[in-house]
């Protein structure tokens, strides 16, 4: 989720606003994807990441002139993104050469006909070293349709002075909650209750934790099995508790996130980029901002938490397939996944660069100006640790369907009837798996 937060910030009413977006980025990259006297030109969309220009800028050294790599930032919600790409590949649109996808469009993309398949050595390179959950994430029925930028995942954030330790489990974690608001300090667990994206990303979460599915590892049927069942349960308990803000059915990632830095919440489930805004806002407080693995929904079970991220896809248009595949794998080699991870705080797909302590600048030792991964990460540890038993959102063509029913049927959380709740999601679930296109 640059903190573009995987999961979460998703509208779903794109409306006209976005259309016009898409048709005036439509000539400007039309313009764009030009040969101009200074070489070709391949074209990647992505979301706004703030330095992703420099991880492009060392790729285009290492092109040597043989083509210019051209940066297209994408507007910054991500429906209006995937939108505006929709529209333009839909009409055929050859200036796109490289696209970014959230992960959940990987499937939506392939199954239309946008992305092309990656083989042989560039299947290969993509492939090497990449943990299996992002893997995971660039595949769809079995072939791979795009190389891994980078992932993200969510952690349990805790301040040690409230809580020492952290709690292993969702049962011991409710129950520290209470004993702390007997006592009148921060007590609130906060996540993303919200109608959006977020509260599907906690309740897969769950699901996956409980040993569930919603799915059909084939992302083909509807599943609700009893994990799905006992996750609605846990989401209702701790909804009802008291234990949570009472915003909670508002609350998105930075809403949470300042509710923790307000001292209202002993406990908040968030990504990684909560801690570099904690060192922003509260630095003299930083040594106290601890983070752990997800606490476990069932005990002895580790938890199964829902990776965000990007992938990079090359587009079936393209007319220049050879550089684009090239230049997709210069844009998240190890080195580019190292740069945006120090520079924007994304985390990396491939498993070596966690332990890459190579400072940016390695003729300088590592310091806060010239970080390392162990500096800039030091959460690092955890992070690999959650992904390594990650789960991922349902891997189907339907995504944006299916999320879009998940987020209704689930709001508000506390409304949670277990099992009339799974037998809606049952039904609507069914209808929307039914639109296997892409909804441009």
């Amino acid at each position: 989720m640059g903190k573009r937060i995987g999961a979460g910030k998703r509208g779903r009413s794109p409306g006209r606003t976005a259309v016009l977006l898409g048709a005036g980025a439509l000539v400007t990259g039309m313009l764009a994807g030009c040969a101009t006297s200074s070489g070709l030109k391949i074209n990647i969309y992505m979301s706004p990441e703030d330095n992703f220009q420099k991880v492009v800028d060392g790729c285009n050294v290492k092109a040597a002139g043989r083509y210019e790599i051209v940066y297209n930032k994408l507007p910054r919600g991500a429906d209006d993104q995937r939108l505006q790409m929709a529209r333009r590949l839909a009409a055929g649109d050859t200036a796109m050469d490289i696209l970014g996808l959230d992960v959940t469009w990987v499937s939506e993309f392939a199954e239309a006909g946008w992305a092309e398949e990656w083989t042989g050595e560039n299947k290969a390179e993509a492939s090497q070293g990449v943990l299996q959950g992002p893997l995971d994430t660039a595949t769809h029925n079995g072939k791979l349709y795009a190389a891994t930028k980078n992932t993200n995942v969510q952690l349990l954030w805790y301040d040690d002075r409230v809580t020492p330790k952290p709690p292993a489990t969702w049962d011991e974690m409710m129950q520290k909650s209470q004993e702390l608001k007997g006592q009148g300090k921060p007590y609130e667990i906060v996540f993303t209750g919200a109608q959006y994206e977020g509260l599907v990303v906690f309740y897969n979460t769950l699901v996956a934790s409980m040993g569930g599915h919603i799915l059909s590892d084939d992302g083909k049927s509807v599943v609700m099995d009893e994990g799905a069942v006992k996750a609605l349960e846990l989401l209702k308990k701790v909804s009802t508790s008291g234990l949570t803000d009472p915003s909670l059915s508002n609350m998105k990632e930075d809403d949470i996130r300042q509710a923790f830095q307000r001292g209202q919440a002993a406990f908040q489930l968030n990504w990684p980029y909560v801690y570099a805004a904690y060192a922003k806002d509260k630095k003299a407080d930083l040594p106290h901002f601890k983070w752990a693995v997800y606490p476990a929904a069932q005990a002895g079970m580790p938890a199964k938490t829902t990776i965000g991220g990007f992938d990079l896809a090359v587009s079936t248009y393209s007319q220049h397939k050879p550089e684009a595949f090239e230049a997709a794998l210069c844009l998240r080699s190890p080195e580019s996944q190292k740069i945006s991870a120090i520079n924007d705080g994304v985390p990396p797909s491939i498993e070596s660069v966690y332990h890459n302590d190579v400072p940016l600048d390695p003729g300088k030792p590592a310091s806060a100006d010239n970080p390392n991964m162990a500096i800039q990460y030091p959460m690092r540890d955890a992070i690999l640790a959650a992904l390594k038993t990650a789960a991922v959102r349902p891997l189907t063509p339907a995504y944006q369907n299916a999320s879009t029913v998940i987020s209704k049927v689930l709001s508000p959380p506390s409304d949670i009837d277990p099992q009339a709740t799974a037998a809606k999601l049952r039904e609507q679930l069914g209808d929307a798996l039914q639109s296997k296109g892409v909804i441009p």
